[in-house]
């Protein structure tokens, strides 16, 4: 089967496609975005990059670097579309499948040459706020219902999603429910597990910006430096605003606080396997990545549940603490307070993770299951 998929450049769509590898699918990337970035991880895959720029001229990186304005007037005659690139490739490849992953990167642009091509198959996979933020906003909620009008497939990664596309008009076949970057190889995280007697860390999601409530959690801790004392609280992902806040509310004093901005995946699995709780706190999301790692990595998770996505996962006071509302610090510090008092709910609630829930998110437990869909499409084509 020939599949033509449509991403940014990311590594949820890396961990995606590399389920597909020796599967006997031929299969083409267009980075949206143009990054234009070999990716040595899906190497099997035909990348379509540098395609963005008709000339690549002399001093184009110092002219976007010092005069951004004059750079986007020229980028105005000088960048191709992507949904012209993305029709000629169509030509070109004659591909049995088109998959488009996340909506108004990779669905919305090329929506009017896919009803040019009626035929043509068309799997889309929801991501995180694709849906469940966006149809809130006229414009884009309009925009969503002309491209479920033409999706043929659906994947996504919470049963939300697919109650949502079905509020918005999508009438064709679901696929199921993955983690957005299919499964864990689990083997290779089992060396960053600590024992619980050594986890003294509460890490905490550091996203402050359109979606993420990191302040909030910030808050919370805030009148809780003495129970927090015997503690390391791990800050991972933080942006601007969230060291800001941490200095103009002198929890950059702390002693037993860190701060990281970016951090390589591993390491962020690794800070997970010696942390004793994890808190994530956003006002969209879907499944949250970080909540699904957190669990294969033994964390005790306290987690924000926008539209009851996380719910699906976690049961309150079980397996775990659910935010009912992601700008409620005073509920927040609540929430730590309990599970600190608490250890057997935490050896419970972990227990109850890595027994039921871990198991499920095994990379070959779920590239089995995804393959089984794409060996479906190939059939009903």
């Amino acid at each position: 089967m020939k599949i033509l998929m449509v991403s940014m450049f990311s590594n949820h769509f890396f961990n995606w496609t590399k389920q597909l590898e020796c599967q006997g699918h031929t299969i083409y990337w267009l980075d949206v975005y143009d990054a234009n970035i070999e990716v040595e991880k899906i190497s099997f895959v035909h990348h379509i990059i540098g395609w963005r720029n008709k000339t690549d001229y002399p001093g184009r990186y110092t002219i976007k670097k010092e005069l951004p304005k004059l750079y986007d007037f020229i980028n105005k005659f000088n960048q191709n579309k992507l949904a012209d690139i993305f029709e000629k490739k169509m030509i070109e490849i004659q591909p049995d499948l088109v998959q488009s992953f996340e909506m108004f990167s990779s669905c919305v642009p090329i929506l009017e040459v896919m009803r040019k091509y009626p035929k043509t198959k068309w799997v889309y996979n929801i991501w995180g706020n694709d849906l469940f933020y966006f149809k809130e906003f006229p414009k884009q909620k309009a925009q969503i219902k002309e491209v479920l009008k033409r999706i043929n497939y659906l994947f996504s990664d919470c049963e939300r999603d697919h109650e949502i596309a079905m509020e918005l008009g999508f009438n064709r076949e679901f696929l199921g429910v993955f983690p957005t970057g299919g499964g864990y190889d689990l083997d290779k995280y089992e060396k960053f597990l600590k024992v619980a007697s050594e986890r003294k860390t509460i890490l905490i999601k550091g996203y402050e910006h359109e979606f993420g409530r990191c302040i909030k959690v910030l808050e919370a801790i805030t009148t809780m430096k003495s129970e927090l004392s015997g503690y390391n609280i791990v800050v991972f992902g933080a942006n601007e605003k969230v060291e800001v806040f941490c200095k103009e509310n002198n929890l950059d004093d702390w002693d037993n606080l860190i701060i990281y901005k970016q951090r390589a995946h591993s390491e962020i699995l690794k800070l997970m396997g010696g942390s004793l709780i994890y808190v994530g706190n956003s006002v969209s999301d879907g499944m949250p990545n970080t909540l699904l790692e957190a669990i294969i990595m033994g964390v005790f998770p306290i987690q924000s549940n926008p539209g009851g996505a996380t719910s699906e996962m976690i049961t309150h006071g079980v397996n775990g603490f659910l935010i009912n509302d992601a700008e409620d610090s005073s509920e927040i510090k609540s929430l730590i307070a309990q599970a600190l008092k608490d250890p057997n709910l935490l050896k419970s609630g972990v227990d109850y993770n890595l027994e039921n829930i871990k198991p499920k998110l095994e990379r070959r437990f779920i590239a089995n299951q995804v393959n089984q869909k794409y060996q479906y499409l190939q059939q009903a084509l």
